[in-house]
Parts: C-alpha cells; sequence; structure tokens
C-alpha cells in the first residue's frame, strides 16, 4: 500500500508545483530557463527540465499556437505522463486516430511508442511530462 500512496503524493504534489510555475503560460519562467527545442525536432516549443533523477525526469514543456512537436519516441523510459496544464492540443499517439487534449486532460504513452502534438489553440499551452525511467 506505501508504493501506490507514496506514488500518488509525489505526482500530487508534482502537479501542484507545475500549476504553480506554469499559471501564466509565455510569462517570464523566472529561475525556470526554457530552451527551444531543436528544428528537426519540430518547431514553436520550448521545454525545461524541472527534475532529473535516476527514476524520473520531469520536464515543462511550453508551445505556441500552432507549434508542433514531430512523431518521435522514448526508447528510454517505461512510460509517460503527457499532462497539458494549460491550451489545447491534438495528440497522436501511434497507432490510435489524433485525440484533443485541453488542461489537466492526462494521457499516459508507453514508452517506445510513436507520438507527437500541435497546439491547436489561440495561446502558448504549457504541457508537464512525466517520464518514468527503465
Amino acid at each position: 500500500m506505501r508504493g501506490p500512496f507514496s506514488a500518488f503524493l509525489f505526482l500530487a504534489l508534482l502537479l501542484w508545483m507545475a500549476s504553480a510555475t506554469a499559471q501564466t503560460p509565455g510569462a517570464p519562467a523566472g529561475d525556470i530557463k526554457l530552451n527551444p527545442l531543436a528544428a528537426a525536432s519540430g518547431h514553436g516549443i520550448s521545454n525545461a527540465t524541472l527534475l532529473d533523477r535516476p527514476e524520473v525526469r520531469v520536464l515543462r514543456v511550453d508551445v505556441e499556437p500552432g507549434g508542433v512537436r514531430n512523431v518521435h519516441t522514448h526508447d528510454d523510459v517505461k512510460f509517460h505522463l503527457f499532462i497539458p496544464v494549460s491550451g489545447k492540443f491534438d495528440v497522436e499517439v501511434e497507432p490510435d486516430a489524433p485525440v484533443q487534449l485541453s488542461a489537466w486532460q492526462p494521457r499516459s504513452i508507453t514508452g517506445g511508442t510513436r507520438h507527437g502534438f500541435t497546439n491547436v489553440g489561440a495561446t502558448t499551452g504549457t504541457i508537464v511530462e512525466v517520464f518514468v525511467k527503465k
């Protein structure tokens, strides 16, 4: 029982922290340094590592209106949680048809699965991605 409760508590704290840092998408990120993604990976996307430990990595991802993250995989993780904090996204997770996700509509993605996303909203959107490493 301790394991699931600890995981829930960790995720709840993480989401609270992400909410606090992402309440004004597109605003200066304070001490968080957002780094633009390489052009080959997409466009209109910046991210910052919020936590990187041997077992888990957490990213904040800001996506400009019309920003696209090309289809890609994460082969170094068991799964990852894709959690929009603000904005509206078309999310493609192969082999499923694309779905539209808004704030606080999470998606769990198995490691190695091809996926990508597009900000279809009129404002910068923010995503928190939690990667559980192998």
